[in-house]
């Protein structure tokens, strides 16, 4: 008789101090029945655990710590529980696992073993803020986070700019201080009829969403610093 196999699921977490009503009740029912974790932070994932089931004890949490510096051994170990028979959790620190999230690798090699991976529904910002947009849901791109450097900077953002122009949309983030950098760069580089939409806190009582041309964006202030913020470059 084979041994029966864990499953993987992707929780989707909060993308800030957002009210619990963003995820839905399948969320709470998994996280409920699950003892092990992989997590990017275990503090803040016991905190998300504790605030979505506050009655779960706590000691009981089997929790495996992921990041950029794993290898594929350690990638293995974090899927010893499904060997044994138990359901594992990966949490990403903001939104959904998997996307923009080191919880990827752990899903590729859960595939190579043959062990189910079930996604469960929750909010994720780059999506939220495409869906927002008014820009090209047909054909875009994720581009991560742009060069440090202000020249290949700018040197990224025309290319960016090419592909926006043939009517792809292309998406990028930045570390929320440097937010107002980017976007300085942005206004500074790019054409004046290009669209840019600037999303940011998505799903907070802050949220802000709007797009306009870069003509526009000129004339009209905003505050980023510090903000978690999806940029979009269209046409």
């Amino acid at each position: 008789m084979c041994k029966k196999i864990g499953k993987v699921y992707l929780i989707p977490n909060l993308l800030g101090d957002s009210s619990l009503e963003v995820l839905p009740a399948q969320v709470e029912n998994v996280v409920r029945q699950l003892t092990y974790f992989v997590v990017e932070n275990e503090k803040s994932a016991r905190k998300f655990i504790k605030r979505i089931t506050p009655d779960k004890v706590q000691a009981s949490l089997q929790i495996a710590v992921i990041d950029k510096h794993n290898h594929t051994t350690d990638l293995l170990s974090f899927l010893v529980p499904c060997f044994e028979g138990n359901d594992i959790g990966i949490l990403s620190e903001a939104g959904c696992p998997g996307i923009a999230d080191p919880g990827a690798e752990v899903v590729r090699v859960a595939h190579k073993k043959g062990i189910k991976v079930i996604p469960l529904i929750g909010p994720s910002s780059l999506l939220l803020a495409m869906m927002a947009s008014g820009l090209n849901g047909q054909t875009f791109a994720f581009n991560g986070y742009l060069p440090i450097d202000k020249q290949e900077r700018k040197r990224t953002i025309k290319s960016l700019e090419r592909k926006a122009l043939e009517g792809q949309a292309q998406l990028f983030i930045e570390t929320p201080y440097r937010n107002m950098g980017l976007f300085n760069d942005l206004l500074d580089t790019l054409q004046p009829n290009l669209l840019l939409c600037i999303a940011a806190d998505i799903t907070l009582p802050t949220e802000t969403i709007l797009t306009y041309s870069i003509g526009q964006w000129r004339k009209t202030p905003i505050d980023l610093q510090k903000r978690p913020t999806i940029f979009i470059i269209g046409s």
